[in-house]
């Protein structure tokens, strides 16, 4: 697959709290090429925001994309991926890091923020995966 969009959600209750991502790849025509839904334990949300998306990108890189395409809702993540807040946190420098060195493997990334009602199933994954203590993927 030359070509997929994917929508990325990380959760987490109680900030740090139990903690899950949820990630949902289609091919450019919306068909669901695969879910992937993972319980990853106690952390915080913008953790859980960055572990969906450097997923997702390992995912696409395995399905041979060369040109990806990610919406998420944390506009955190996505400020920092383009630059415009700077990025403190060493935790969130090491996640951007792993981001920008699995970019390199596509031909094209585009990271777009989306409203969170435009992110339902990501967020469904991963609430899934928090409420059943679940990891996996279709």
């Amino acid at each position: 697959m030359s070509s997929l969009v994917i929508h990325t959600d990380g959760a987490s209750r109680g900030n740090p709290g139990p903690a899950g991502i949820g990630v949902m790849i289609c091919d450019t025509a919306g068909n669901v090429v695969k879910n992937i839904k993972k319980y990853i334990g106690l952390t915080t949300n913008n953790v859980a925001e960055y572990t969906a998306l450097v997923t997702a990108l390992e995912e696409a890189c395995q399905l041979g994309a060369k040109r990806v395409f990610v919406y998420l809702d944390s506009e955190l993540i996505y400020r920092q991926y383009t630059g415009q807040y700077r990025t403190k946190d060493e935790k969130m420098k090491a996640f951007l890091s792993r981001v920008r060195e699995i970019e390199k493997k596509f031909t094209s990334l585009e990271i777009k923020h989306v409203p969170r009602e435009n992110n339902k199933e990501a967020d469904k994954l991963a609430n899934i995966a928090i409420n059943t203590g679940e990891s996996g993927g279709n």
